[in-house]
């Protein structure tokens, strides 16, 4: 019977270009994975082969070549940075005496050890569940054994059964309550778009500077930092942002390469606050040599969650890398903002992104359309929110004092922004 071996944080990496994909794996980006695992590297292994090897994944000489790697630096494990099946995986502990963990199952121990908040850890228990589940057939042979002892020998569950089933029922109510917090959520959505509140969702690659940008626009002291996945938790924030009275900025975490399927499925609640946005703001690390693939990599990753419709905003962030770095807005040929250059770390280019935020978004909700209205509106007193809209619109083309208070406004406004008039509190239209 093999049993597996135990753990440790002393790893040896290993890294395999496969040919046949056209494209390499970013070995640096799986250090700082393993860095941010809190992982004491003792050395790194790198090879290349066309396919993998339905056994080992490698070949027989690269895995002999790491196995004399774990005895000679004493680790305690081999991190992977790929995802492995099942058998490869239980292969290669049996062969190595150690610990083995794909790219999988160390992205899902980061999560585990960043969750704070109640959400957060039930989200990332059941992507580890869903993982561990299909390691239960081929990886944990000792498993298989039947129960012994007075009264539970003879015909019955194997220990693989209960395990199998113990799990499935944690499973089932871990999904249960997401559910409830999906609901909690669609709720507050559905409340923020009853009273008309934007939302901006932070979107990006891992250690893009969202959390930074995050705190310069709300002035508030979220965790923020170089490594990989530092913000979990989604953070939600009201921002003023002229001529809209409130937006709702939201930080959310951040896309890699390979996100694991479980994870996706996990967090669809978190990432429910990204599908359901008025805006995405993409943050780019424009100092980043890769920032074409990892551009890619989000929108596969927006893709997948349904998110990919969602108008969309790319930010250019760490501009103060760069050696002429400006900040400045990129427009298309309609006028509209595409990107928006700026650093997060200095503040350069923040008027800037807050200049195309107010357009994209005074388009959203006060479409001008081609024919003008002029018209008179009585704005009662309770109005006068709405009255310092119109002046920051700049369609108030005259205004007096009426007996009571109120204010007698004429405004030259298309028929879209009209229908909005009329649906106001304290909002009448007065006939000529």
């Amino acid at each position: 019977m093999f049993d597996r071996p135990q753990s440790g944080t002393r790893a040896v990496l290993l890294h395999l270009d496969l040919t046949s994909q056209g494209k390499k794996a970013c070995l640096q980006e799986f250090a700082d994975l393993a860095n941010a695992a809190g992982i004491d590297t003792a050395a790194v292994v790198r090879g290349s082969r066309k396919l993998p090897n339905p056994r080992y994944f490698i070949g027989t000489g690269k895995a002999e070549e790491v196995r004399r790697l774990v005895a000679d630096k004493e680790a305690e494990l081999v991190l992977v940075n790929h995802a492995l099946t099942p058998v490869q995986e239980r292969n290669l502990e049996k062969y190595l005496g150690c610990r083995v963990v794909d790219r999988t199952g160390l992205i899902l121990d980061i999560f585990a050890q960043r969750a704070s908040t109640f959400e957060g850890k039930l989200q990332v228990e059941l992507a580890q569940l869903r993982h561990l589940s299909t390691r239960l057939v081929r990886g944990w042979t000792h498993l298989e054994r039947q129960k012994g002892g007075i009264g539970l020998r003879g015909p019955g569950e194997t220990q693989l059964e209960t395990d199998r089933r113990l799990i499935t029922g944690r499973i089932r109510h871990l999904k249960r309550r997401l559910d409830k917090v999906q609901k909690q959520r669609s709720l507050q959505r559905k409340s923020r778009r009853k009273s008309q509140v934007s939302t901006i969702s932070l979107v990006g690659y891992t250690n893009a500077g969202k959390s930074t940008l995050f705190n310069l626009l709300t002035g508030e002291a979220v965790h923020a930092s170089s490594q990989l996945f530092a913000t979990l938790d989604p953070t939600l924030r009201r921002i003023h942002l002229p001529p809209l009275d409130e937006v709702v900025l939201a930080d959310t975490v951040g896309f890699i390469r390979d996100l694991p399927h479980q994870l996706v499925a996990a967090f669809r609640s978190t990432l429910e606050e990204t599908s359901e946005a008025t805006l995405l703001l993409h943050v780019i690390d424009a100092h980043d040599e890769e920032r074409h693939e990892r551009i890619a990599q989000v929108e596969q990753v927006l893709k997948e969650i349904g998110a990919d419709t969602v108008p969309m905003i790319e930010v250019y962030n760490k501009i103060d890398l760069l050696d002429e770095g400006q900040a400045r807005i990129d427009r298309g040929e309609d006028g509209k903002p595409l990107r928006v250059w700026l650093s997060a770390h200095s503040g350069a280019g923040l008027d800037l992104l807050r200049q195309a935020l107010s357009e994209h978004l005074t388009a959203v909700h006060i479409p001008m359309d081609p024919g003008v209205i002029r018209q008179r509106l009585y704005l009662q007193p309770r109005a006068a929110r709405l009255r310092d809209k119109l002046f920051q619109w700049k369609v108030v083309r005259g205004e007096s004092m009426s007996e009571n208070g109120g204010w007698i406004v004429d405004v030259a406004v298309g028929e879209g922004v009209l229908g909005y008039l009329k649906k106001q509190q304290g909002c009448q239209l007065v006939s000529e």
